[in-house]
């Protein structure tokens, strides 16, 4: 089910706009001096070099403007004169080289400046209170490599591509060779907070702790938001260690009995074998009445099955118990449902990324420079983010 929900930045309307008009509002939202620095040659030989800023800004504006490859990104350079321009790079001279263009692009990937910038851009949307962060959505998508193919088994000992296996919403299965991108969207501004990049091969379960950790340390979440595939305990251990709660839908497809009198969703059941109905929760305890008395059934022998009191039995539930089965809110109440609803968000992202920006047309290979790829293309979502909020402030 996808819920359209209001989205608190105009990355569409961004580009809709002429590239006149949209590069000098995205380029408004951060100064990339400091960057920059870290990137000047240290060497007193040789010609003076390409303006730093400038060539980080063109690199950053690629996504935003379509440009896949390097290639294609000098070619702009040297025949779009204004592009040239609004990127800070001079005119009286030519458009830096395919080569230039690499040796800075490999020097923002030793460095990892790409991440500093990300992590950065991510804490500055939380202090202008466009991220939200209590409720994060977390999955992953098929990046496909621009490397070759190669045996299993051969792929594995690189820890670059690998081959991916995954089914789709109809049940059909997936197979293809490259990366993942492991993702923790913010639901209300459907903008990323945390990402990672794998191998194909690795399992969406094993990254999601991490990124908890890494959307716990910038804001403060109260729920994360995951498909089935990440109905596993640590999930939800990691979820509770930074004091947030995990929602996701129980895996049947290997789901053992549930215990004695209990509901695979952890509703207890009645004498007479009814599910109970959930009463609220009081901290780590949920309470569950007698179906009878709150209306739900109507049992032949009523109340008195179960409890001589005119309130009904009632049960309480440890979470701490079992915190895969057990959940706050409970599972399929009109609260949890209303939560899940959220992770669509995720999905959206993920769409911007791979649909509107340049996240799956990879034209570099090794995971350090791919990881590189992907956080230009979510910096281009986050800069827009800022772009458009200090542009709303301006309007007001």
């Amino acid at each position: 089910m996808y819920i359209l929900q209001e989205s608190l930045f105009s990355f569409e309307e961004l580009l809709k706009m002429p590239s006149k008009e949209r590069l000098p509002i995205f380029f408004s939202s951060r100064d990339l001096r400091p960057y920059a620095k870290e990137l000047r040659s240290r060497s007193p030989r040789g010609a003076d070099g390409h303006c730093r800023q400038g060539i980080l800004r063109a690199l950053l504006a690629a996504p935003l403007e379509g440009i896949a490859t390097l290639t294609a990104l000098h070619h702009r350079l040297s025949t779009d004169l204004r592009f040239r321009y609004q990127c800070g790079l001079s005119l009286d001279r030519e458009a830096p080289s395919i080569s230039t263009l690499s040796r800075v692009f490999a020097d923002v990937t030793k460095k990892e400046l790409a991440k500093r910038l990300f992590e950065d851009r991510v804490a500055h949307l939380r202090l202008e209170g466009v991220l939200d962060g209590s409720h994060v959505a977390i999955d992953s998508t098929a990046i496909r490599a621009y490397e070759r193919k190669q045996p299993k088994r051969k792929s594995e000992q690189t820890g670059n591509a690998n081959w991916g296996v995954k089914l789709d919403s109809f049940g059909n299965k997936i197979t293809w060779f490259g990366y993942k991108l492991h993702l923790a969207v913010d639901t209300k501004s459907e903008l990323p907070l945390a990402l990672e990049v794998t191998p194909a091969h690795v399992n969406d379960g094993e990254k999601a702790p991490g990124l908890m950790e890494q959307a716990a340390s910038r804001t403060a979440p109260r729920f994360f938001m995951l498909d089935a595939g990440y109905d596993q305990l640590k999930v939800y251990e990691a979820a509770r260690n930074v004091k947030a709660q995990a929602i996701i839908p129980l895996n049947l497809r290997r789901e053992k009995e549930p215990p004695a009198g209990m509901r695979s969703n952890g509703t207890p059941c009645c004498s007479m074998g009814y599910a109970m109905t959930y009463w609220g929760a009081d901290g780590d305890i949920l309470k569950f009445r007698c179906p009878h008395a709150t209306g739900k059934v109507d049992g032949p022998l009523g109340m008195a099955a179960c409890s001589s009191s005119n309130y009904g039995m009632v049960v309480k539930v440890d979470v701490r118990e079992d915190l895969r089965r057990y959940c706050h809110p409970h599972r399929d109440t009109k609260r949890w449902k209303a939560l899940y609803n959220e992770r669509t968000s995720v999905e959206r992202c993920n769409a911007r990324l791979k649909c509107s920006l340049t996240a799956d047309a990879l034209h570099v290979r090794g995971i350090e420079k791919v990881t590189t790829h992907l956080y230009l293309n979510a910096i281009v979502l986050l800069a827009s983010a800022v772009a458009a909020s200090r542009l709303a402030k301006a309007v007001a």
